[in-house]
């Protein structure tokens, strides 16, 4: 069983991959929380099927100042790709700021490589919601060269 705190209430989760014990500030609803966890987990599993119900189909995604993809289908035949460029990634959450259509993560990122060694990446991803409550738009900032040297 994992402990995570949200919104000033102890909630019992059976499976969450990322760390949330280190989450300073939580400005999401209970609810938006739990739904941001499971889009974080399946990230965390790299499970690409999973992460593409979260996403509207006129999603677009930018990396640092490089647009990564617009579309649903696009973005997610790119972070399969991507994903399959290291072992395994787990989020680390500090503080999410925002309201629950419209919010940033800041985040420490911890990824195994291929070779074994593990790199820590500070990220930070502004996430907007459709009014469907689906991803809209993601704009990720980190430094992946540690990852990759």
């Amino acid at each position: 069983m994992f402990r995570y705190l949200c919104c000033n209430k102890l909630v019992i989760k059976k499976t969450v991959i990322m760390k949330t014990q280190n989450l300073n500030v939580n400005q999401l609803s209970t609810d938006a929380y739990r739904n941001y966890l499971s889009y974080l987990e399946a990230m965390d599993k790299k499970d690409v099927e999973t992460y593409g119900k979260f996403l509207a189909d006129d999603v677009q995604m930018w990396f640092n100042n490089e647009q990564f993809g617009i579309g649903k289908e696009t973005i997610l035949k790119g972070l399969d790709e991507y994903w399959q460029s290291f072992m395994s990634i787990e989020h680390d959450l500090t503080n999410i700021y925002g309201t629950d259509k419209n919010y940033v993560l800041e985040a420490l990122n911890h990824y195994k490589r291929h070779d074994g060694k593990n790199a820590t990446v500070k990220a930070v991803a502004f996430t907007d919601l459709n009014d469907n409550g689906k991803v809209k738009s993601v704009r990720l900032y980190m430094d992946m060269a540690p990852v990759f040297k």
